[in-house]
């Protein structure tokens, strides 16, 4: 597994884009979602977010996944399982203090944002570990809540226009009126009989 991490790390922007085009698919799918309900789609998503997080990030299944943020470094792969920055006791070289053998996840966490477009993400302070969302799947509260936002601004863009003019709404009538047809364009022979 540490293996597997440290490849993810060196490869931070390659995983970057991945995650950003799987929460993309992930946010197309709401609507599914919704219909399914997504208490239903909890267990299935999680599974395989665990299969495949486990596999290359040596992932801890928190809920509140900050892969983007720390260079896809999983902060909670840190013996003190800190969140927003290493503590004082990193050795020479980067390595963890607890676990001698083990490069400080901060360190690597570093150098993984480095690569990344949003690297300067990792400046961010994040919130402490909610430990409700433990075993939850991160993947599918995102794109949920990406979503709903996406929905509230397409709402808002909607009826932006009638917000802005609403004393035009009340004097403009709601159908325009029938224009008389130019004598050109009307049948005589119709109208004859």
């Amino acid at each position: 597994m540490y293996r597997a991490r440290l490849f993810a790390i060196r490869h931070s922007r390659t995983f970057e884009w991945i995650y950003a085009r799987v929460e993309g698919v992930m946010i197309a799918l709401d609507p599914v979602f919704a219909k399914i309900g997504y208490n239903r789609m909890e267990r299935p998503v999680a599974l395989i977010e665990r299969g495949v997080k486990t596999v290359l990030f040596d992932c801890k299944m928190c809920g509140q996944c900050v892969l983007s943020s720390t260079g896809m470094s999983c902060p909670m792969n840190c013996p003190k399982q800190l969140r927003n920055g290493p503590c004082g006791g990193v050795r020479p070289g980067g390595y963890c203090e607890v676990k001698p053998a083990m490069r400080c996840v901060w360190a690597l966490a570093w150098e993984g944002s480095t690569r990344m477009k949003g690297g300067a993400k990792i400046r961010e302070v994040l919130p402490p570990v909610d430990r409700s969302l433990e075993g939850s799947s991160s993947w599918l509260r995102v794109s949920r809540e990406k979503a709903a936002k996406l929905r509230e601004s397409r709402e808002a863009a909607r009826t932006a226009v009638a917000q802005a003019f609403p004393e035009a709404r009340a004097i403009e009538p709601a159908v325009a009126p029938l224009a008389e047809e130019p004598a050109s364009a009307v049948n005589r022979g119709v109208l004859k009989k």
